[in-house]
């Protein structure tokens, strides 16, 4: 809360204060003129189209959205086994939570450890940041969030794509709960001349656990021609 200085931004862990945030963030921090390269994953991607909506001003050289939940959530098949422990039952996780909080930060480790004993490769990096999961605090701010997502996040925003469709990025996954492959097929039916593009490399929707390096590299090389433009 204390990172900005709309006063009248009193939900800045909702859906609609963290898109007032980000775009109050680049307000202070970014010069006008600067040429923005936007990189979002999952709800990112709905905050990245609400902040080209609300702020057609900002300079923005390409978006690339990973695996978006940008529509029908709730109706996803992870949406449907979601919402309603999110918007009825998401109390009843605090205390779990707040009891695992007292455990030695190594009992935690180990219990994210054996969370996620199924992947291949597990970057180290996601086991220190899954600690940090074991807070009453954060898991109230991310269900929170999550069950706005749920009920806000319905219909796609074709307006706003179509007015920067020559800016915008699509991947979208084969196998992902979030944002099924049906939505790829529409979204790219709706949108013949978007790059729109499907996952060719099985990679889940949390890709950041087990493959972060190998998007980085596929993005980079996505965006080689746009930065050499510079």
């Amino acid at each position: 809360v204390s990172d900005t200085d709309i006063k009248e931004l009193e939900d800045v862990f909702g859906l609609n204060g963290q898109v007032e945030h980000k775009l109050n963030f680049l307000k202070k921090n970014v010069s006008k003129d600067i040429k923005l390269v936007l990189i979002a994953h999952s709800i990112g991607c709905y905050i990245t189209l609400e902040m080209m909506k609300r702020a057609s001003e900002l300079q923005v050289l390409r978006s690339v959205l990973l695996f978006p939940t940008i529509e029908r959530m709730a109706q996803s098949p992870q949406g449907k086994l979601m919402t309603p422990l999110l918007c009825k039952l998401r109390y009843v996780l605090y205390m779990p939570v707040y009891l695992l909080s007292f455990l030695p930060e190594g009992v935690k480790a180990s219990l994210v450890r054996f969370a996620l004993r199924g992947m291949k490769t597990c970057d180290e990096s996601s086991i220190t940041t899954s600690v940090n999961l074991f807070s009453v605090d954060c898991i109230a701010n991310i269900l929170y969030m999550a069950s706005q997502e749920m009920l806000k996040v319905v219909e796609r925003d074709s307006t706003t794509i179509k007015q920067n469709l020559k800016k915008l990025i699509f991947y979208y996954g084969t196998g992902d709960s979030w944002c099924p492959q049906h939505y790829y097929d529409e979204i790219k039916m709706d949108f013949p001349d978007g790059d729109i593009r499907l996952c060719e490399k099985g990679l889940r929707h949390a890709f950041v656990l087990d493959a972060s390096k190998e998007m980085a590299a596929m993005i980079t090389d996505w965006l080689q021609d746009d930065l050499t433009k510079l």
